[in-house]
Order: C-alpha cells, then structure tokens, then sequence
C-alpha cells in the first residue's frame, strides 16, 4: 500500500476529489490510504497564525517554520521514515517518468541515506535506490501558500517538485496532480491490465495512437477502415505509424 499524508490549510479542497473515481477505488481495494492534516491545527498563539511578513521586506507572507515542522514532526513520530514531498518552482520537473518509480510495485521505499541529507535534488538521485522491500510507502506532501515558505523548511524536505514553469495560489492542485498521476499506476487501480502501459509517455516521450469508439460515422467524420478490419496486425501497424513523439 502507498499513503499519503496532505498537509494543507484548505483540506476541503482536497478532500473530495480523494473521495471519488480511481482514487476511492485504490482506497476501496487497499492499495492507497490518504490522510489529511490541517496545518492550522499547528499555528502560534490564539489565532493560531501559520505566516508572517519576510525579513528584508517585500510583498506578501511566508509560511513559519514552527506550525509546519510541527506538522511534519506529528506525522513523523508515528512514521519516521515517512518523505515529504514539496511542490515548489525549485524543484524537479515532474513527469510520467518519475511517477512510474514512485508507484513501483506500491510497495518499496526508497533506501539508503535520505536525498536530502545526500544534497541531492534531481529525481535520479533521489530515487536510484528503490528495492523491492514489501513495505508501505508514505509520502508527506506540504501544501505551500502565501507568497512563499521560509528557505528553511527545505532542510527536512526530500523531494523537491515542479510541475512546470508557472505559479499557482497554493500546494492543493500540485499535491493531487502528483497523487493521482502515482495512485493510477499502481497494478489493480485502472481497468485494463495494459492501460498504463501503452498510454501517452509511457516510455520516455512518446504519445498515444489516436482512438475511436461508436458510431462508425459522426456528422462525415469517418473511423479509419483498419481499425474496422479485424486485421490484427493491420491494426498494429497502424497504430505505430500514427503514435507519435513530443
């Protein structure tokens, strides 16, 4: 099994969307466990305060250091090996790729000295040691806000992770990108025994051959006359030729 602890200051923006298709069954068949944890259940003093202004001034606030390493240190404590993911622009470019070593076998835990300590940054690093060990995975994901996080929470994150060269309001979307794109690959979650394997990037940069489905003819738009065949390897053919490359 692979579990997944968000800590989040929105979790009924997450909420729903592990409760519902491929995510509830993988929790349906005990293949993913999720749990969310409230970040303001941490914060300082009476209004429970997660952020403040930024030393040397400049826009906006910045997550504290002490509500979200209690935080991590809550989760922790029950798990110690448990590795925190952190979306943030710094980090790797994540891909089908790095999905795929995350969801092996759902049942491996990186080993060895943690990325972190190691310096390490880069996905390969990160995740060049990944035995078969059939013991759960648990990913602590922090959901970033604000303007930003103090440079500090760094020193306890594993993996750091981008989704690309833009910015959102907060952690919640990439968080849920990243479970989802995990959870999917996962042997028993999607229908088909093969439907991971021949999708789009699913080896490197490659895109899936274009599909059809019912009616054979809509308003002139035509299904190819391969795919109507029968011929197998007609098909197979077809099918190569118009897969394609990004």
């Amino acid at each position: 099994m692979i579990k997944f602890t968000i800590i989040t200051l929105f979790p009924e923006a997450v909420e729903p969307y592990l409760k519902t298709s491929m995510m509830w069954k993988a929790t349906e068949k005990s293949l993913a466990e999720f749990k969310l944890v409230n970040l303001r259940d941490f914060g300082l003093g009476p209004h429970k305060s997660v952020d403040d202004t930024p030393y040397g001034g400049g826009d906006g606030m910045l997550l504290r250091c002490e509500p979200v390493f209690a935080a991590i240190e809550s989760v922790k404590e029950k798990d110690p090996d448990a590795k925190v993911i952190l979306p943030t622009p710094v980090g790797e470019i994540w891909n089908q790729s790095t999905a795929r070593e995350f969801a092996i076998d759902s049942g491996s835990r990186p080993a060895g000295p943690s990325p972190r300590a190691a310096g390490a940054n880069s996905r390969a690093a990160a995740l060049r040691n990944t035995p078969n060990q059939n013991t759960n995975s648990h990913y602590i994901i922090l959901c970033p806000h604000y303007e930003g996080y103090d440079e500090r929470i760094l020193s306890i994150v594993d993996y750091k992770i981008s989704l690309g060269k833009y910015v959102l309001t907060g952690g919640e979307l990439p968080a849920l990108i990243i479970i989802d794109s995990v959870v999917r690959l996962i042997p028993g979650v999607l229908g088909g025994e093969k439907s991971a394997e021949i999708e789009s990037f699913s080896d490197g940069d490659n895109l899936e051959y274009p599909q059809y489905t019912r009616p054979e003819d809509f308003r002139g738009m035509k299904v190819p006359e391969v795919l109507l065949s029968g011929n197998h390897g007609e098909i197979a053919k077809w099918r190569d030729t118009h897969s394609g490359k990004v």
